[in-house]
């Protein structure tokens, strides 16, 4: 699902933000959601994340089959909250705003995830807006985590078989040349544990 990562070499620093992240209300962490989009959706129509010479944009794809139906598994999957105890780092979900807009449900939310840094897992929050379209079974999602990390992913939904599913996740990671592999790395590693969770909880039938 959701991808926070930060180098290591920033433990010094995160002791400030670990606070910070815990002490935020919901109202706050709904403003701070706002001022990371406002800032995000001025700069990204005009392609200016890739272009800047200390970014970097690499892309990757993993999938898993799940043994059930398609339209379990989309429900599902594409459920955020249901990621919370499944995914590798997300500890809560604080759902913004859902609406309808140009054929697909849009979820706001941030995404509360303890990152390992240092032996210490620190507290930081990952402020995402999801599309979801159930008629062609996918869903997009857009995040942006401090220092600048940005993470875009489409999941993707097929029956490969009866009663068998596969997941596919497209997923592109946006950060400084510095955290850039650190972030592929982690991102992936994330989102590969969180297919495998959910992929267990599904066929167990816990939704």
């Amino acid at each position: 699902m959701l991808v926070l990562v930060l180098i290591a070499a920033t433990a010094s620093a995160l002791s400030p933000v670990d606070a910070h992240a815990q002490s935020l209300t919901d109202a706050e962490l709904a403003l701070e959601w706002q001022v990371a989009f406002t800032a995000y959706d001025l700069v990204e129509p005009h392609g200016a994340f890739p272009r800047w010479g200390l970014r970097r944009q690499v892309s990757r794809t993993i999938s898993i089959d799940v043994n059930a139906s398609i339209d379990y598994v989309f429900d599902a999957y594409s459920n955020i909250d249901n990621h919370v105890g499944r995914h590798a780092l997300l500890q809560r979900v604080v759902n913004h705003r859902e609406y309808e807009a140009n054929g697909a449900v849009v979820r706001e939310f941030t995404a509360i995830e303890n990152l390992p840094v240092g032996g210490l897992a620190v507290p930081i929050n990952t402020h995402a807006q999801q599309r979801i379209y159930a008629d062609d079974h996918y869903y997009e999602t857009d995040s942006w985590t401090a220092p600048g990390v940005i993470t875009h992913q489409l999941i993707a939904f097929e029956e490969v078989a009866p009663g068998v599913t596969r997941i596919t996740e497209y997923l592109t990671f946006e950060a400084e040349f510095l955290l850039i592999d650190y972030t592929v790395t982690n991102g992936v590693s994330s989102h590969q544990a969180t297919l495998t969770g959910m992929k267990a909880a599904i066929e167990a039938g816990e939704f």
